[in-house]
């Protein structure tokens, strides 16, 4: 699957200079897809030399023609959707489905970077003397390293190589070793629609061994990072030492806020699609379940009811809704954090093991805890997997500070049909994005990120491009 690819440097498929290659499993199946060329140091060097040539080549490009490309990337990755959603299914277990909705989400996210190249606003300051003038420039930062996780391949790649290409810069793009064949995809991608050889690279191989050099190259930067608290800590220390502009969107414990005024019928389908897209491994997928007590016990029977009619399967297969998690670590990870749960006193509604009839893959039933309380693990640990904490409260005032007693902040959901509790809640809850009477989050045109540890600056919105740019003030003498 993979031999078509390889090492993407200055607009050629290679493979590595000591042709080493890694093995990439799907996980519904546990079989190995194919082996995957794995950069070596020496590839690493030559990628940053092409991101120096191919940054000289695409700044002095016209924002218009730049558009022009990244518009013709979005609509490839439309023609394309379908071969895109398949990497995905096999490679993330993610179902067919989900895949085709990610290819459309890239799709949009290139075609909104496509307009941002052609509106990177100046600004002329007036002057307190008459024979002056104040002008402040945006210029491309320079190469970028973008470093992208594995449950969303497709998505993150996008926003990283998109936002880079529309503010001037190139780039070179790391895919997780889980997920390389999605986005060499996109890569090539790029490559036909006409992205000069040098501005888009790929490097696939060995996480840490690559992200060290690049940090550690005078060539790179910025970074733009999606991945755990844990590494992006580690990340940003290293860039300091070259004072790296860096980009953060870390991991997430998002709260799920029902008010008792709500209609629960709604909520509860709501819930169960946040909650379980991409099995739960998604960054602001739902993970602290807040019922008002009036309607814990109505939420939690309705919301099991529609997790009961999930069809588990390969994401492969003719209408399955819940793959596999992504890797046998991810699921050794849940099967332990589901023992701890219960040993620390709460009970299982539903799910808890794997499910009966599947021999092979990375297998785990949605699984509803009651019982829970603020202390437990589960309520500070990111689960990212399809397990879900119900907890209740009495008040408002309640909920909203117990939400917001942890460390991350990336994403918090509200229900309620008072608007003043709408309005308060979303104003007092501590997390970069919120979502009210809705289940979406995450679109082209908003500002996608986070506050506390889950990281800083934005990536979506008209606010992403600043964090690829650099301003330049000129205080111009007009006499000479």
């Amino acid at each position: 699957m993979y031999n078509k690819f390889g090492q993407f440097i200055d607009g050629k498929w290679q493979a590595s200079s000591n042709n080493e290659t890694y093995d990439v499993i799907n996980p519904a199946t546990e079989e190995v897809l194919g082996k995957a060329s794995k950069a070596s140091r020496e590839d690493v060097q030559k990628a940053l030399k092409s991101a120096e040539k191919g940054l000289k080549i695409w700044r002095d490009t016209a924002p218009w023609q730049r558009s022009y490309i990244i518009r013709r990337i979005a609509d490839k990755i439309r023609d394309k959707q379908d071969v895109l959603a398949k990497w995905m299914a096999l490679e993330v277990g993610k179902p067919l489905a989900e895949g085709i909705g990610e290819a459309g989400g890239a799709a949009d996210i290139f075609e909104w970077n496509a307009e941002e190249t052609k509106r990177i606003f100046g600004q002329t300051i007036e002057s307190r003397f008459p024979d002056t003038r104040i002008h402040v420039y945006y210029q491309p930062v320079g190469v970028v390293a973008a470093l992208v996780p594995w449950n969303f391949p497709l998505i993150l790649a996008s926003r990283k190589i998109s936002t880079a290409l529309a503010a001037g810069c190139s780039v070179i793009c790391k895919p997780d070793v889980i997920t390389p064949g999605t986005v060499m995809e996109l890569v090539n991608i790029c490559k036909e629609a006409g992205v000069p050889d040098g501005v888009v690279n790929l490097l696939s191989g060995d996480p840490a061994e690559i992200s060290e050099q690049l940090i550690e190259s005078d060539i790179v930067k910025k970074i733009s990072i999606t991945g755990s608290t844990r590494v992006g800590k580690i990340i940003l220390k290293k860039a300091a030492d070259k004072v790296q502009r860096v980009t953060m969107e870390l991991s997430g414990h998002s709260p799920f806020i029902v008010f008792e005024d709500s209609d629960i019928d709604k909520v509860a389908d709501m819930a169960v699609t946040a909650k379980f897209r991409n099995n739960g491994q998604v960054c602001i997928s739902p993970n602290r379940f807040y019922i008002q007590e009036s309607k814990k016990e109505e939420f939690i029977s309705k919301f099991i009811e529609r997790t009961k009619k999930l069809k588990i399967g390969n994401g492969m297969d003719e209408g399955v809704q819940l793959g596999p998690l992504t890797t046998d670590k991810r699921l050794a990870e849940i099967e332990q954090l589901v023992e701890t749960t219960k040993n620390e006193g709460a009970k299982v509604l539903l799910g808890g093991k794997r499910p009966a009839g599947f021999n092979k893959g990375y297998f785990y039933e949605p699984t509803v805890f009651d019982g829970i309380k603020d202390d437990f693990t589960i309520m500070t640990q990111e689960p990212f997997g399809p397990l879900v904490p119900m907890l209740s409260f009495k008040t408002f005032d309640e909920v909203i500070e117990r939400a917001n007693n942890n460390d991350l902040g990336l994403c918090s959901y509200i229900y309620t049909n008072s608007m003043e509790k709408a309005h308060r809640a979303s104003e007092l809850i501590e997390s970069g994005c919120v979502a009210v009477n809705t289940a979406a989050v995450a679109f082209a045109e908003a500002p996608f990120g986070g506050i506390k540890q889950t990281g800083y600056g934005r990536e979506g919105g008209s606010m992403a491009i600043k964090d690829y740019l650099n301003v330049k003030y000129t205080h111009m003498g007009i006499k000479g």
